[in-house]
């Protein structure tokens, strides 16, 4: 028996590419092979790799350089012809005119109408100048002549020699002779040079304007990373937007196109400039290609926003700073200023910064919230970093569902009245009967006499799409979720957008993945500030911030998930918007918890102390059955309204905040649990007493035992 021998070889079925790697089979009975070191065969993949590399970097060269003289050739014909012909001012005059500025165009035609005139007086000059040459010449080599014999005389005078009267003409006659010997010398190499140094000045024109393919440029110009956004690089890009009446029109401007174009102004991380679009090209086919517009300009897709000024068929292009996106803002004046307080009425909450890099403020006077988006893009966050600027005014109170529950707003514990957490079906209840308890607060404050002043109660639901989407029914059948005429949550919400603002009664909601159903229409148009973090569809955009601000260029959903976390688009009277434009983008301040907690730390100092309910909190000492009993009575039975109703007189803390599920949820097993008489849910005081003395037995027994 022979011992199997281990080879190592490349397998038939590897890619070429993967030469250097090598595989390790065993080959029974197998004759030894001679083996090749892994170095040998690695080096040779490197060293063919190096070798394809540098071909492909020296191919690219010699093509830049060849083309260089090309695209020279091209450019100084471009500048001769139109140093010779009309070209230049009819360029600008068709683009005066495909910008619809008459008046302009009237001007360029008047240069032009100059230019053609001056060009027929010097084509009719040439018609004499032959003749004007002519006698100029005779005249000009008799005068020269004579000039040179009156020389020659004063020298003959002065030397007392005749021979001097021809001494200048003779010199003019060396210096002639002397000249064309040069010119026989030099004429022969310049011929042979000449060439070569017209190629040289081609080449040097090509140079400067990279007057070459993109692929044949070097890898740091062809990246373009951080080119700077010049009027040139706008309209070529716009050129091959592949918008074909925007591409004809902008060829027949030439270079001219730049007339399209206002200002390019820096605004914060990045340029701002306008572009007034020629006729026949809608504003729309210009957004509807924003990704093809950045690449154009060498940026990335979220590095570019198109918006839609006041300005008719015009569009607003801002065009970051390569990378500045990607850099954090600095914190929020809420964490440096310690000593910051806030004014519900007159003042604005520090948000964040917009595209520009100017500070983004918030009015929250008398306006209903809402913030959607995708999950863990920072919604809460930026939900709580308001509520937590609104905190530092004293007269602010506070109605608080955090239906996710995981302690996002357990730092408000102390400053809101009511703070439930939780993401169950009875968390949900409890939210929807906090909510209607605002409702009854709201209709307090309306029959109030006129004049009267209300403090700001905020009634803010975080992850509010739990409540709409929640199962839960009541004892009346009447559904806590959806969106239907009985829907409890939806119903309460409802009432406190149509006249909650009016007595400060504001409905803040913090909802995800916004659908028909998880967010219905009523509610999400009841907002008056609505800002979206990053989203998935187009559909969601305009569920999140409306037709209007997405039809006027806002794209939450063109916002990078993970990467542009914080980012909100907004759509808000509340906050400061360049004229003409629906929405703002704006790029929030992150506050964590540690100093959130320290924000309300200092938002409870001012105040004199407010006791949170935590409806979800039970009484573990309280005997919830003994209570039920209690409060029955000696009734034969009670409809289970009244039984939470006396529950809560009973002891407010432990039975303030529970509903039907509360009680049933306790009375199930028991064997008293609720059912029906005439049509209503009722509380049996028999069935109460057999399930204590059935507990109690037990306890017995098991004591016993």
């Amino acid at each position: 028996m022979t011992d199997n021998v281990v080879h190592l070889h490349k397998t038939p079925e590897m890619p070429a590419q993967d030469a250097s790697v090598t595989t390790l089979t065993v080959v029974p009975d197998a004759p030894a092979a001679p083996l090749v070191p892994l170095w040998v065969r690695s080096g040779r993949a490197v060293k063919t790799a190096v070798t394809h590399d540098r071909a492909k970097t020296g191919a690219r060269a010699v093509a830049r350089h060849s083309l260089y003289v090309w695209g020279g050739g091209r450019i100084v014909a471009r500048r001769t012809w139109d140093g010779r012909t009309g070209a230049r001012y009819e360029r600008f005059l068709r683009a005066a005119e495909a910008a619809g500025n008459m008046e302009l165009a009237g001007e360029w035609e008047e240069r032009l109408q100059h230019f053609r005139d001056a060009r027929h007086r010097r084509r009719m000059d040439l018609l004499t100048s032959p003749i004007d040459a002519a006698k100029g010449a005779l005249v000009g080599t008799g005068l020269g002549i004579g000039s040179l014999v009156a020389l020659g005389v004063v020298l003959a005078i002065a030397n007392k020699d005749i021979v001097d009267v021809i001494t200048p003409i003779m010199a003019v006659i060396e210096f002639i002779r002397l000249v064309i010997t040069i010119v026989q010398v030099v004429w022969g190499p310049a011929l042979t040079i000449g060439p070569f140094l017209a190629l040289l000045a081609l080449w040097t024109v090509g140079s400067k304007q990279q007057a070459a393919p993109a692929w044949a440029l070097p890898d740091n110009i062809r990246s373009g990373e951080g080119e700077p956004i010049t009027p040139s690089i706008v309209v070529k890009a716009l050129r091959d937007l592949g918008v074909p009446a925007l591409r004809g029109a902008i060829k027949e401007m030439g270079d001219a196109g730049a007339s399209m174009l206002g200002p390019i102004r820096i605004a914060g991380c990045g340029v701002e400039v306008d572009v007034t679009l020629p006729s026949g090209v809608a504003t729309n086919e210009v957004q509807s290609k924003r990704r093809k517009l950045a690449e154009n300009l060498t940026r990335h897709e979220h590095e570019v926003f198109i918006t839609i000024p006041q300005a008719a068929r015009t569009v607003r292009l801002w065009v970051a700073d390569s990378g500045a996106l990607d850099e954090p803002i600095g914190p929020s004046p809420l964490v440096t200023d310690e000593t910051m307080t806030a004014d519900y009425a007159k003042g604005r909450a520090p948000w964040g910064q917009d595209l520009r890099g100017d500070a983004a403020a918030l009015s929250l006077y008398q306006r209903h919230l809402l913030i959607t988006g995708l999950s863990n893009q920072g919604k809460t966050v930026a939900l709580r970093s308001l509520a937590l600027w609104v905190a530092l005014d004293r007269s602010v109170q506070f109605l608080m569902g955090d239906l996710k529950g995981v302690g996002d707003w357990a730092m408000f514990d102390g400053l809101a009245t009511t703070l439930i957490q939780g993401p169950t079906d009875e968390h949900v209840i409890q939210v929807t009967e906090m909510v209607e308890g605002a409702v009854e607060e709201m209709n307090r404050r309306i029959q109030a006499p006129p004049g009267t002043v209300f403090p700001a109660l905020i009634v803010l639901v975080d992850e509010a799409q739990m409540a709409f989407m929640c199962p839960a029914k009541d004892e009346d059948k009447r559904p806590y979720g959806g969106a239907k005429a009985n829907s409890r949550y939806f119903m309460a919400v409802r009432k406190i957008h149509n006249q909650g603002r009016a007595v400060n009664v504001l409905m803040w909601q913090g909802t995800q993945d916004p659908t028909d159903q998880n967010l219905p229409k009523l509610v999400r148009e009841g907002a008056h500030t609505r800002a979206s973090l990053a989203l998935g569809t187009e559909s969601q955009a305009r569920m999140a911030l409306g037709d209007k601000a997405v039809d006027g260029g806002a794209a939450p959903n063109l916002l990078r998930p993970g990467l542009d976390r914080g980012t909100l688009v907004v759509a808000s009277d509340g906050i400061d918007i360049p004229a003409g434009q629906a929405s703002i983008t704006v790029r929030t301040h992150y506050i964590d918890d540690d100093a959130a907690k320290a924000i309300t730390d200092r938002a409870k100092a001012l105040r004199d102390g407010v006791t949170t309910l935590h409806a979800i909190d039970r009484d573990p000492d309280r005997d919830s059955l003994a209570d039920i009993a209690s409060v029955v009575g000696t009734a034969e039975r009670v409809r289970t309204k009244d039984v939470l109703s006396r529950l809560g007189t009973l002891n407010a803390d432990a039975y303030g905040g529970w509903s039907f599920i509360d009680l049933k949820r306790v009375l199930d097993g028991t064997g008293a649990e609720p059912y029906k008489s005439d049509g209503v849910m009722v509380v049996g005081r028999d069935r109460l007493a057999r399930a204590l003395a059935n507990r109690d037995s037990e306890g017995s027994a098991s004591a016993d035992g």
